[in-house]
């Protein structure tokens, strides 16, 4: 019998360690979601269950233990009630209860749920006792389905509401380059009006480069024409009458002009 009492008082010294752990995790996380809720993160809320989960199973375990009595077998019977103020009552319930009288001990000894709730749970266990294993694997595969339905739902929601608010935060363009082009389209300013130089230095209009080519005619090469000694060359490699007849262009010139290896619209 005292083996019995000692294994029964450390198995209650254990289980009083174990809740009253429990009971400190659950305190900081709702004083975390009434202190703190507009700094909370979502990693932290989660690391808050984890450790209450963890508690929990450790609890369970101590519970199933094999060396843990049955608690169930234990009568509680109240030797002294009285509707007196008690400190020791108030320092081990942390003045949640301050009195141990006839209107508390009910609640706080009672080992049963209510008669009420406890006609509901034989309600549950009986209805559950009648469906067949094949009728309860299609509901679990329909609630599984439901529940990954409703979970895609939310992460495309939360996709598009992520994807919407880096549209409205991020900035698609430059003020000042949209600035600079339009005064420069309008306006034209920045844009130069000298021609690029050549090889030779300024090229002038109709001038050919280096090569033998017309700026601005690619793949046409210039050829020299074999004139009549009584024609001159202008600059500019047409030929020109001598002087004496004006505007008569002599009809024995010849102009072969030679492509390419390539069109410039060839492909």
């Amino acid at each position: 019998m005292q083996r019995e009492e000692k294994q029964l008082e450390s198995s209650l010294e254990t289980l009083i360690a174990q809740v009253s752990d429990l009971k400190n995790s659950l305190g900081g996380l709702i004083c975390k979601l009434e202190n703190d809720y507009d700094r909370l993160t979502w990693p932290s809320v989660l690391d808050s269950f984890a450790l209450l989960s963890g508690q929990l199973n450790t609890l369970n375990k101590v519970l199933k233990n094999e060396k843990t009595p049955l608690l169930k077998n234990q009568v509680i019977i109240p030797l002294l009630l009285s509707p007196d103020r008690d400190e020791e009552i108030m320092r081990l319930t942390e003045a949640r209860v301050p009195v141990f009288s006839h209107e508390v001990v009910p609640d706080h000894l009672r080992t049963k749920p209510d008669p009420e709730v406890e006609e509901q749970e034989k309600q549950l266990t009986s209805d559950a006792s009648r469906i067949t294993p094949e009728v309860a694997q299609k509901q679990v595969q329909t609630m599984n389905k439901l529940c990954n339905n409703l979970l895609d739902k939310i992460i495309k929601e939360e996709r598009d509401s992520d994807v919407g608010n880096l549209r409205q935060n991020k900035a698609t363009y430059n003020p000042a380059d949209t600035n600079a082009l339009v005064v420069a389209v309008a306006f034209g300013k920045g844009l130069s009006n000298r021609r690029p130089p050549g090889p030779g230095g300024p090229m002038g209009p109709g001038q050919p480069t280096a090569g033998g080519l017309l700026p601005g005619a690619t793949g046409m090469q210039q050829v020299p024409m074999n004139l009549p000694p009584n024609q001159q060359h202008m600059p500019g490699g047409v030929p020109m009458a001598q002087t004496g007849q004006p505007g008569k262009m002599p009809s024995n010139i010849k102009t072969n002009i030679k492509s390419a290896s390539m069109h410039p619209y060839q492909r």
